[in-house]
């Protein structure tokens, strides 16, 4: 059964959803977000920034054979023209199947669809060829916020 499972999920069915702030699968996204991207690196998800993401888009992929949510994204608003994406977050066992691509390309159409004319993020220096393959370029220096060094990146739509 095993076997099988892991043979459909390689070919499984995703799919993107908007995810609702507040919701169970936006708690779940919290969730994911942690595991993923905070808890590795000793830090803690704060509550206090919960209100802050009333305003954001919620982005998951969802694997369509158990309903599980595989990886998830934010898209907040800088201004009129810039939305910055940010918390890439792909289930470690579902990296590198396409995930992460299929989620930023989802992320990307959406922005444009609301108006967006440029994407930005603060990307880890271990994912800059990651985003640089799907067309993003840096721009200036990296830097350092918590002990972490990212490089910012930027796509126009």
């Amino acid at each position: 059964m095993f076997f099988l499972k892991f043979i459909l999920r390689r070919k499984a069915v995703r799919k993107m959803i908007d995810i609702d702030f507040g919701s169970s699968r936006y708690n779940e996204l919290v969730e994911l977000r942690y595991k993923i991207l905070l808890e590795p690196l000793g830090l803690k998800f704060l509550d206090s920034f919960r209100p802050e993401e009333a305003n954001y888009l919620h982005i998951g992929c969802v694997e369509m054979l158990d309903n599980k949510l595989v990886g998830g994204l934010i898209l907040a608003p800088v201004n009129n023209n810039t939305i910055r994406l940010m918390q890439v977050a792909v289930d470690t066992v579902y990296q590198g199947e396409g995930v992460g691509q299929e989620l930023v390309k989802y992320a990307e159409k959406r922005a444009k669809e609301a108006g967006y004319t440029k994407i930005v993020m603060h990307a880890m220096l271990f994912v800059v060829g990651f985003y640089e393959k799907m067309g993003y370029h840096a721009e200036g220096e990296a830097f350092n916020e918590q002990g972490i060094t990212f490089m910012k990146m930027v796509k126009e739509l």
